[in-house]
């Protein structure tokens, strides 16, 4: 698992926002630059949580963009930000291919700033990253701004050509911009969130050796997206074979690692001067000697710079030369483990050859517990149970001696509950993140002023207690989940929850099928996990058509009727699609079903039926319609829904990746302009006029006659004078894959 390596701040400021650490001790004055490693950004406190020193930092989770997604929370509370994020400076340019562009054009939209000087030696592999991570935008809701500095524009050009980078970059020939953001190396990666403020950095030096793979993770980290599998590091419970090594110590004794079968081994890659790595070194001496001799993981040392004489003086001086240490000039053994990103770098090899845990960075106040059970599992020796004493450990711990459970975890939504948020912007809305991730307002759980990634998501310890049975035995009795799962799962945000059948959904037996899956099908699988449910409504009564609902909803009917959803078949016929089932299925109210549009039907003979009805968003009516029916719970009210975590799960089907790209990111908007409940949700009596009135109506008009970004996106046909809506703008079947930041430019030249 990737995690951001957070210390104390340390040295040159970047941005006027974060301070660079020397965390990776890449910045250490007698490492050559064919070692270096990344100087990685720092945050301003530490956190509880061992990270990769090769990761990104950050001063803390940022606030969501303007328009949250995840709620229409303009009166819910919001955290305060902590005092080290900044807003990124105000700039602005023209971009490669002459489009005038600045950062105020982002605002609303998290971005990866990606800073480079194409003619430096690290740029190529940062741009082969972010050219391999730039397809991902607009299915997760983000953007990339380059920007090309200290260059001529022809080598800059050349450079976004060769390396594929499908994204705006601002010509920075002047380094007119990099000086005013103050970055201190020439390639830097920044992601900033929807208001404008920079949440994580990492850069590299012009000498780094930082690999493609290692800045790709680094961007997936920034943006909560799962890490790229690598060949060197335990995928979703795939074990990969450890590469072989070999060679002399400084003593002259041999060493090969595949001679080691039947042992556990454990390599650190390290700088002999960098603090850090100084620290684990100490830990590790006295954690092997708790462990029995026979069991003992051997540690062999790897340096990352091929100064034999500096390496032995510095380590003996220090107190650290008990443990063979091995030279690699060429790099070779770097290379093969992808070690070039930062210090230190521990890979544990169990006693079949199997990388079972590897971790950069050293973070005193988690890697020391976690790595002795660790060390003790790989050796086969008893684990300890070294669980946080009054706060929430995190899942990492429960992985160690719960490998199947951890493994079938990870191909659950809750796994990535967290990110969810984080895409859509809502990872800073308290409502939300209280059941996105562990022990939120609780002490030692998640908490906004602390770091705490390793509590993000719905973990072990939010189903199982603090510690899990070990120390809270009484959380859970006699696998009764269900008392804890409602405490989320509720009316207001989970559509239809049965314990019964969504139990299944996250449980570890019935994910068991995995462990005989190879890595591409477990890799597939996960990637399915977001897929919207189809026939999420609940009921099974007749549907009864739109105009049942006129007579007791008068005012409803008349919103609804104005809009696209009404003309929704209208659309068909002018598409010439009316013939199509799979447009017919979206474009019409319960297709095929009981009292719902017929498969063979024409829209003519059902008009009622032909378009998005009530019924489409609120369940079959036939039982709410009937005489004498019980009005109250036998049709699905949404104005007590959460807009993103219920009422996205309706038009997700329809408006799906395929036929609505960024839709999701979008929803709220979508629906505040049809807004239109006049019933208080579950009462059955009327609202107050004013509380009725929806953000739609509130909103001032535009004064311009211009239409609304989402009116411009999505015309009604009229169907009196039968015009032909142009939908190009929904369909966009060549780039769906892009960001909308490229929609935008493309219909506006520089002027």
């Amino acid at each position: 698992m990737l995690r951001p390596v957070r210390n104390p701040a340390l040295g040159i400021v970047l941005i006027g926002l974060l301070a660079w650490s020397a965390t990776g001790c890449g910045s250490e004055g007698d490492a050559p630059s064919s070692a270096s490693t990344p100087p990685d950004t720092a945050q301003a406190a530490p956190s509880p949580g061992g990270e990769d020193s090769a990761a990104p930092r950050r001063a803390e989770p940022a606030r969501p963009p303007v328009q949250n997604a995840m709620a229409s929370a303009a009166a819910r509370s919001k955290p305060d930000r902590p005092p080290n994020e900044r807003p990124i400076p105000s700039f602005g340019g023209v971009t490669l291919d002459d489009r005038k562009l600045s950062a105020g054009d982002l605002l609303g939209k998290r971005y990866i700033l990606f800073l480079f000087n194409p003619e430096v030696h690290a740029a190529a592999a940062a741009a082969t990253a972010m050219a391999a991570v730039s397809p991902l935008r607009g299915s997760n809701n983000f953007e990339i701004l380059g920007i090309a500095t200290g260059a001529r524009r022809a080598t800059s050009q050349t450079f976004a050509r060769e390396h594929g980078l499908d994204f705006p970059i601002l010509d920075d020939a002047t380094a007119r911009i990099a000086r005013s953001l103050r970055s201190p190396v020439p390639v830097l990666l920044a992601s900033v969130d929807g208001e404008g403020y920079v949440t994580y950095t990492t850069g590299w030096p012009e000498s780094s050796e930082v690999t493609a793979d290692a800045v790709e993770n680094s961007v997936r980290l920034m943006l909560h997206l799962p890490a790229a599998p690598t060949a060197t590091r335990p995928v979703l419970g795939v074990k990969p074979v450890a590469p072989d090594v070999s060679g002399t110590d400084l003593d002259g004794h041999p060493f090969q690692l595949s001679a080691q079968r039947g042992k556990a081994v454990l390599l650190v890659f390290f700088l002999h001067t960098c603090p850090h790595c100084h620290h684990a070194l100490a830990f590790l001496e006295q954690a092997l000697q708790k462990i029995p001799e026979a069991q003992r993981p051997k540690l062999v040392g790897i340096s990352v710079v091929d100064r034999a004489y500096a390496v032995r003086e510095r380590m003996k001086a220090d107190g650290l030369d008990f443990f063979p240490i091995l030279m690699d000039p060429d790099g070779a053994m770097r290379n093969a483990y992808g070690a070039n990103s930062g210090v230190p770098d521990l890979v544990l090899v169990d006693p079949e050859g199997r990388i079972v845990h590897r971790s950069n960075g050293w973070q005193e106040d988690r890697d020391t517990a976690l790595w002795q059970m660790w060390l003790a599992r790989a050796g086969g020796a008893p684990v300890p149970m070294l669980l946080h004493k009054t706060g929430y450990s995190g899942n990492e711990f429960c992985a160690v001696c719960h490998e199947t459970e951890s493994t079938t975890y990870a191909f659950t939504q809750h796994a990535y509950a967290f990110d969810t948020l984080v895409k859509h912007g809502a990872e800073r809305d308290p409502e939300c993140v209280s059941c996105h991730v562990v022990g939120f307002g609780e002490a030692g759980g998640y908490a906004f002023d602390t770091p705490s990634r390793h509590l993000e998501g719905v973990g072990c310890e939010s189903c199982h207690g603090r510690g899990g049975p070990h120390l809270s035995p009484d959380f859970v009795k006699g696998q009764a989940y269900e008392s804890r799962c409602v405490t989320c799962h509720d009316t207001k945000h989970s559509l239809g929850f049965d314990y019964a059948s969504f139990r299944p959904r996250i449980s570890h037996s019935a994910h068991s099928d995995v462990l005989g899956l190879s890595l591409e099908q477990r890799l597939a699988r996960v990637e399915a996990l977001g897929a919207p449910r189809k026939a999420v409504l609940p009921g099974d009564a007749s549907f009864v058509g739109s105009d049942a609902c006129q007579g007791c909803h008068p005012a409803e009917f008349a919103t609804w009727a104005s809009g696209g959803h009404a003309k929704a078949g209208a659309t068909l016929v002018h598409e010439g699609a009316t013939g199509k089932a799979a447009c017919l299925g979206c474009h019409t109210t319960g297709f095929g079903r009981p009292g719902g549009f017929p498969k063979a039907a024409t829209l003519a003979d059902h008009a009622d039926l032909g378009r998005v009805g009530c019924e489409s968003c609120h369940g079959a009516g036939g039982d709410h319609v009937a005489p004498e029916a019980r009005k109250v719970g036998t049709i699905l009210s949404l104005g007590d829904k959460c807009d993103s975590c219920v009422i996205l799960q309706i038009c997700g089907s329809c408006h799906d990746a395929a036929n609505d790209p960024g839709f999701e990111f979008e929803v709220v908007d979508k629906i505040e302009q049809q807004r239109h409940g006049t019933i208080e949700p579950g009462t059955g009596k009327k609202k107050p006029a004013s509380a009725a009135r929806t953000l739609h109506d509130l909103a001032p008009a535009r004064t311009d006659g211009a239409p609304s970004r989402a009116q411009a996106a999505h015309p009604v046909p009229d169907t009196a004078a039968h015009e032909v809506p142009d939908t190009a703008a929904h369909r966009l079947p060549d780039t769906a894959g892009l960001g909308a930041l490229e929609r935008a430019l493309a219909a506006e030249p520089a002027g």
